[in-house]
């Protein structure tokens, strides 16, 4: 019996331990894990959502949805183009491995649509792109709308 309390104990040391290591860590250090490589990519399907009234009289609602699958690959929809899922791998910057996203817009027009990934090394990647009360996204017009494309934010927490 007393083989088992000390190897008890030692479990309990050693995860409290571990534990500890991985809340204390540096967001700089936990950010530079690799991104997974070819088909080994595997996250859960989330989606995020969020609507703009470009008029008063709420005539001109826009909703802005993004989603990922269980490969890891992120998609925008606009709901002015309504069954268009657009693969954010099309901007420049975006992590090959999703597993997060949000979205959020401003009320102005042209306004902002702020697209978020987090992925799987823990790093936070936002686009900013410029949205209008024209014309919706397309796969053809998101690229010039989102200018830079993905940049990572800085002192990501994991």
């Amino acid at each position: 019996m007393r083989k088992f309390a000390w190897a008890a104990r030692g479990v309990a040391a050693v995860s409290g331990a571990m534990l500890l290591g991985a809340l204390a860590m540096p967001a700089a250090a936990a950010a530079q894990g690799p991104e997974p490589k070819g088909n080994k990519c595997t996250s859960l399907r989330e989606v995020d959502s969020t609507v703009v009234d470009y008029s008063s009289s709420g005539l001109f609602e826009t909703v802005f949805r993004s989603a990922t699958d269980r490969q890891g690959h992120a998609f925008l929809n606009d709901s002015r183009n309504p069954g268009v899922w657009i693969n954010l791998a099309l901007l420049a910057g975006a992590p090959t491995c999703v597993h997060g996203t949000a979205v959020s817009v401003t009320e102005e027009d042209p306004g902002h649509l702020y697209v978020t990934l987090l992925a799987s090394d823990g790093v936070l990647h936002q686009a900013q792109c410029t949205t209008t009360n024209g014309a919706p996204f397309t796969p053809s017009t998101l690229p010039a709308a989102c200018g830079v494309g993905f940049t990572a934010l800085s002192g990501t927490p994991v």
